[in-house]
Order: C-alpha cells, then structure tokens, then sequence
C-alpha cells in the first residue's frame, strides 16, 4: 500500500456523501473517490455476497464497498451503527477479501459512538503529513454543515408536498450543497446556509387547509437511503402530506446520547428498558407523534433487524391506543415499487376517509 497512490472511499447514504467528501477532501492529501450511487447492480452484489440472512443495509453497504473497489479505491472508510451492525466490519472485510481485494479498512464509527480521539489516530496512521489543528477545523466545519443539512431537510419535508413547480425543492437543495462545498469557514457556511433557508422558504407553494400529516420512524439506514425505501418521501409527497422524520445524523452522533433518557422517560408506560438501536426512540416518537395529533404514522425497516421487529407490536399497541393509523413496511432486495405505492395509495385513502369522519 505504501508504494501505492492512496484513493479513500465510502459507502453512500442519502446526500450525506457530501460532509463526508468535504472533509476528507481537506484532511487527508490523497483522492478521495465519491461511490457510484446505489443502483440494482450494487444490490445484486451485495446481496450475492452477503450472507442469506444478514439485514438489508449490510448487503447495500457491502455492494457500495465493492463498486468503490472496481473503481480504484485502496482504502474504506466506514461507519458502523449501534446495533448487530456494528460489528459487521470483520465480517465485509473476510468477505472482501476472500474476493481477492486489497486494502485498508478504517471504520470511524465503534458501536454508534464517534470518538474523536480515535478518528485523528486513524487519520493520522493513513496520512502522517496531517496536522491536528487543520483536523479540528474542518471536522468543526462538517459538523455544522450537517446539522444545516439535516433542518434545511427537515423544512423541506413540511413543504415539498405543496410545491408549485415540481422539483424545485430538490434543485434548490442540489445547488445549496454545491456551494457547502466550497466554503472555507464556519462564518461561510452560516452565510450560504441562511441564503438557501431564505430561498427554500420563499418558493411558491399550493394552499393547502389542515394538510394531512404522517411521522415516518424505524430503522436508521432505510430512512436516510431513499433508494433503499423505493423514495417512499418523495412519494409521499405526491399525494400533498406534510412528513416528519427524526432520524438523522445530526440526531444519530451528537443529540441521541443526551435525548434517550428522556424518550425512555416520556414512553415509560410502554417501554422501561433500551431495546438495541434506534428502537426505544421509535417507540418513543411514535407516543410523541400520537399525541400531536398526527393523522398517520409509517413504520419502515430492513428485512432481519432484530430491534425493530421488537419494537413493530409496541407501536401497534400505542396507535391502537390513540386511535392512529400505522402501516408497517420491510424493505430487501425482493421488494417492489408497485407493491409499495399500491399500500400507499391505500393507505391515504384510509386517512383521508378517517378525517372526514372527524
């Protein structure tokens, strides 16, 4: 490897490619190699070389990590969660290797925790010429940009269905991240973040009274990788719902470890224990989205996670207590998107038949 130009790359999700690539890019003094968006080939490898019972984001991640390595990549950077899937690591390198691939594989992310002590010692083993100031700055930076990412989203979801023109949401959102990625410093990036918050509010939008409102919960991967849930958002949005989602990364690295207690405190009467992942906080969210008077709640997750298949008779008893709709959805491989806007389409017919009872 040391004789070898270093190329660094990672497995996609959502738009988040783009702090990723931000930093990277200014931390280490090699090419930083962005992976092929997720397509049915990436799954088609990963489920190929994935064991038959592992879940869903395994087999999508280890497909990521192989179309990076066709094209050039000699190091992985990954992050893994707080469940069983933190521990998938060992496990995708075997089976890289078995393959015949040679690399380096640096995972930043221990158990759901980012230490960034850890993180500097591994940039550092990779790029010995790096300086700590210049890593503090720019992870700084990074930070920040994902927590502007993360609300500016956030207030899309509320919006994008009533959009006048189709699309402008997600060219406005393409532009602001363009831009993120040239900015120098914190004071650039807060500039370039309330220009595009102004521009996103001030897009024409279609009067809508008391629109129909849905939270969508479950497990972290499915929910911040829109191919890996066939786009449900956006096709939420044709039907003219306002969306709440939690999850994040903002919320999964740096507000979780302070929030959970809470959560558990305020689902008590359902739940007393963490259940692994993200669970506890569906639970959790699922009384919260209750009580605000939401119409319906959507429940997604990937085949095999063990944490929310515990959590799914939980959510139902809490719904069924509230009287709030709850349609669950399990994503592999073998899922398809007829099948998905089918139970939609069903879905809102029942809600709006439900608000008209009220």
């Amino acid at each position: 490897m040391k004789d070898k130009k270093k190329v660094i790359s990672f497995p996609h999700m959502g738009n988040y490619y783009v702090p990723v690539k931000y930093l990277l890019s200014h931390v280490f003094h090699c090419k930083i190699l962005v992976a092929p968006k997720i397509t049915s080939r990436t799954i088609e490898l990963g489920t190929k070389y994935s064991p038959d019972f592992v879940c869903t984001p395994f087999k999508y991640t280890l497909g990521t990590l192989i179309e990076s390595l066709e094209n050039g990549a000699n190091i992985l950077l990954q992050a893994g969660g707080g469940c069983k899937y933190g521990y998938y690591s060992e496990l995708q390198i075997e089976i890289l290797k078995r393959l015949g691939y040679q690399f380096e594989y640096v995972n930043l992310v221990s158990k759901g925790k980012m230490n960034i002590r850890r993180m500097y010692r591994m940039v550092k083993e990779i790029d010995p010429k790096f300086q700590i100031r210049k890593f503090l700055k720019y992870a700084r930076i990074t930070k920040r940009m994902v927590a502007y990412m993360d609300h500016f989203e956030d207030e899309v979801r509320k919006r994008i269905g009533f959009e006048k023109e189709e699309g402008s949401f997600e060219n406005l959102e393409r532009e602001m991240l363009h831009k993120f990625m040239k900015v120098k410093n914190i004071t650039q990036l807060k500039q370039r973040y309330k220009e595009y918050m102004q521009k996103m509010y001030a897009l024409p939008l279609k009067e809508e009274q008391h629109p129909i409102r849905i939270g969508v919960i479950g497990e972290l991967y499915t929910l911040m990788e829109p191919f890996s849930n066939y786009y449900l958002e956006k096709a939420l949005a044709k039907y003219h719902i306002s969306i709440k989602r939690f999850t994040n990364v903002n919320y999964l690295l740096f507000q979780k470890k302070h929030h959970i207690k809470y959560l558990l405190r305020f689902a008590s009467r359902y739940i007393k224990y963490k259940m692994g992942a993200d669970a506890a906080d569906n639970i959790a969210w699922a009384k919260y989205l209750c009580e605000e008077g939401y119409d319906g709640i959507i429940h997604i997750k990937s085949s095999f996670c063990t944490p929310e298949i515990g959590a799914m008779p939980i959510i139902q008893k809490i719904c069924h207590d509230y009287d709030v709709p709850v349609i669950f959805f399990t994503f592999d491989a073998g899922t398809t998107e007829v099948g998905i806007e089918t139970r939609l389409e069903a879905f809102y017919d029942m809600l709006k038949e439900k608000r008209k009872e009220k």
